[in-house]
């Protein structure tokens, strides 16, 4: 009697299969496949081959705590029926003597995550086996042409999935500095942490089953892990601070990767990590969304706005000495802000508004009741279409809010100046395959001061007004000029980045003498020039603050007072100096001064108020690679670094890291350098990835946290 076929062994052919789905940097070992792809597996039998007409084979994928037909975390297809009900398919390769080759494909829609694959044979409708047929993890596939995250570019796909590590712009938009970064998304055990990150979401706490249904589209998965990557709501990966006092974390400035963030969080029984700020939680998104299979890149924002009303204003507070105070409704210009854009497909919306979607993780502003915000339309954005999902009125007030200035003085509030040109510069990513920043601007919005521009900037106010039940009053609507004060007398205010006013007949503007090196002292004039024919005589308040980057402004430490007279037309210098001495003691981690100087006339009560930030910068670290890289076999890598400062610093900390060359982040305990002091240090690893890499290295101290460097690595498979 011939007997029911019995599987002996499977063969998932890992490492043949990753190779053909782009995942072989993750494993080799185990199975990774992207969705609407076919992979091929190999049963072998135990007592006799396959035999068409006589055995039936159903294979069983199931993804989730709670597998189910009905909302596709279970799928049931059979090798002889390929019309059947699933949408998986399974069909013959080859068939041996004791062997079976399949070719199975799950659809371009599937729940991505880890599936249990099973098959039952029916051999002579008389008796049924099952088998487990062992595990495979499925992701996105922006190979496909049908899967929503598709991407028809190779160099970009390279660019924003396969690549593991970039740059992250920030500075000011005056001087804009990459900093190196390790997004490590193939790294040993990240896929797991990023799966795992998936299972800590709130929405798979409350109803598990329909969050694994609802994995199958990525506009949902990325508002999950956008969710997931600050802790505000939950366990997420990552705690915020701007306080300047991370005594009982790591600074954020010290991070060079995101690798070490997630093992951490993985390794602490999933317990935030201390500390980030918004480049690391845009970098950690790129990094889970690249390992899940949806295009990534990190942006950057120079001058961005945080309007917490939703009236498209940021409200700005100065003194009378010119000096920018706190804001009590908390509406700020960040020096920069860092969020993510991610590729997909919005069946959501209106056609035409797929593509690149803002998704940004840093804890602002609740969506629907989470920390989490996008993802919005970058089209939608530039285009003013406020009222689409998700979350694209806050978006477009990053990119193209105004700025709305007030003079603070006897108790009073008197409304100065509103500046269309000030939020959103100079928008900014790492070019594909090249270190080059690429400045993405018009993506967000048409040029400043075009007519498409301030009607797509009053068609977004419109929408904004319909929406709410009691919208801003008529003259915010207006998008002007300097607006007439209603206070005690004539002000005006005269910023750098406007045209010359024709009622301010005296200009004030800062130049810098020096690079405003850390360390150093701080040299720059304050220009004075007369337009008008006749003698004026000013007396100019002069301050300086530490800002932080979300535009937080720190106590004033240095002020000044200078008498100027002018006579028609002409114009005068002033000179300044601030001494290292006085601002060492008083600067933010991210070195920002604010020089600001308000000025006014003897004979008339106009003022004119002129502003600059510095951000001071420090000497890089210098990496040299001493030989040959090539994989398995040893590599030294020559590490030079200094003490910028003419004083003594202590506690200093080097780390180096760099996915394919390390194993893990290296710390190296450097102690104290002396002043100007310049080392140097050698370090030997063994290259485990080919191709290009990069070594990304950072030192900290007890006076500065983030001097930072990088060195790309070609790495050879053999000699």
């Amino acid at each position: 009697m011939e007997q029911g076929l019995e599987v002996a062994l499977t063969d998932l052919q890992s490492s043949w299969n990753n190779v053909r789905h782009h995942t072989e940097e993750i494993s080799s070992d185990r199975l990774l496949v992207r969705r609407g792809q076919a992979f091929n597996i190999t049963l072998y039998f135990r007592n006799r081959g396959f035999q068409p007409g006589l055995d039936n084979i159903i294979f069983v994928a199931e993804t989730g705590p709670l597998p189910d037909l009905s909302n596709g975390t279970r799928a049931l297809f059979s090798l002889a029926d390929h019309r059947g009900p699933s949408p998986w398919i399974a069909s013959l390769e080859t068939n041996g003597a004791s062997s079976l080759e399949v070719s199975l494909c799950a659809p371009p829609t599937a729940a991505v995550g880890r599936y249990l694959l099973k098959v039952h044979i029916d051999s002579f409708q008389k008796s049924v086996r099952a088998y487990q047929l062992g595990e495979f993890i499925l992701l996105f596939n922006p190979w496909c042409p049908v899967d929503s995250v598709y991407l028809d570019s190779e160099p970009q796909r390279q660019e924003y999935v396969v690549n593991d590590y970039g740059f992250i712009y920030q500075g000011n938009k005056n001087w804009i500095r990459p900093c190196p970064w390790n997004y490590g998304q193939f790294e040993e055990n990240i896929i797991d942490i990023c799966l795992e990150l998936l299972d800590k979401s709130l929405n798979f706490q409350i109803d598990p089953a329909t969050d694994c249904a609802l994995r199958g589209s990525p506009v949902y998965i990325s508002r999950v892990v956008c969710a997931m990557i600050n802790s505000n709501d939950d366990n997420g990966v990552l705690n915020g601070n701007w306080s300047e006092n991370y005594l009982d974390g790591i600074n954020p400035a010290e991070w060079t990767g995101s690798v070490a963030i997630l093992k951490q969080w993985h390794a602490t029984g999933c317990q935030p990590v201390r500390y980030g700020q918004c480049w690391v939680f845009a970098a950690i998104m790129c990094t889970v969304m690249r390992c899940l299979g949806i295009p990534t890149r990190v942006i950057t924002n120079f001058d961005s706005g945080h309007d917490t009303d939703g009236n498209l204003i940021i409200d700005e507070y100065y003194d009378s000495t010119g000096r920018i105070l706190k804001n009590k409704k908390k509406d700020t210009v960040w020096n920069f802000h860092v969020w993510n854009e991610c590729w997909m497909a919005r069946k959501d919306l209106p056609p035409g508004y797929g593509g690149w979607q803002v998704l940004d993780a840093t804890p602002q502003e609740t969506s629907n009741g989470l920390y989490c915000c996008g993802p919005a339309s970058v089209r939608a954005i530039k285009e003013g279409e406020v009222d689409l999902n998700y979350d694209t009125a806050f978006a477009f007030s990053m990119v193209n809010a105004d700025c709305m200035s007030w003079l603070v003085y006897g108790g009073k509030e008197q409304k100065i100046h509103r500046d269309t040109n000030t939020v959103g510069n100079f928008i900014s990513t790492k070019s594909i395959q090249s270190d080059e920043r690429d400045d993405i601007t018009e993506n967000y919005k048409y040029i400043e001061g075009s007519p498409q521009e301030r009607l797509v900037f009053t068609k977004a106010l419109q929408k904004l007004k319909a929406g709410r039940s009691e919208g801003p009053h008529k003259a915010d609507l207006q998008r002007s000029t300097p607006v007439p004060p209603n206070g005690d007398g004539p002000w005006s205010l005269h910023m750098p980045s406007l045209r010359p006013s024709d009622v301010v007949q005296v200009s004030l503007k800062f130049q810098l003498l020096d690079p405003p090196n850390m360390g150093q002292d701080i040299r720059f004039v304050l220009l004075a020039l007369n337009m008008s024919l006749q003698f004026k005589y000013l007396k100019v308040n002069l301050s300086a603050q530490s800002l932080l980057h979300d535009g937080s402004p720190l106590p004033p430490f240095w002020q000044d007072t200078a008498f100027i007279t002018l006579s028609p037309e002409e114009a005068k210098t002033h000179s300044c100096k601030i001494p290292y001495s006085q601002y060492s003691q008083y600067l933010s981690t991210d070195k920002l001064i604010r020089i600001s100087a308000l000025g006014e006339e003897k004979s008339s009560p106009e003022k004119i108020l002129v502003d600059k930030i510095i951000t001071l910068a420090y000497p890089g670290i210098m990496i040299n690679v001493l030989g040959a890289a090539i994989v398995n076999q040893p590599l030294s890598i020559q590490v030079l670094f200094s003490n910028p400062l003419s004083e003594h610093v202590a506690d200093c900390v080097l780390t180096v890291e760099g996915s394919g060359l390390f194993k893990k982040q290296q710390r190296v305990l450097i102690g104290v350098l002396k002043p100007q002091h310049r080392a140097s240090i050698t370090l030997e690893t063994v290259p485990f990835k080919s191709g290009q890499r990069q070594i990304q290295a950072n030192l900290r101290s007890n006076k500065f946290k983030d001097i930072k460097g990088y060195r790309n690595v070609y790495v050879d498979l053999r000699l």
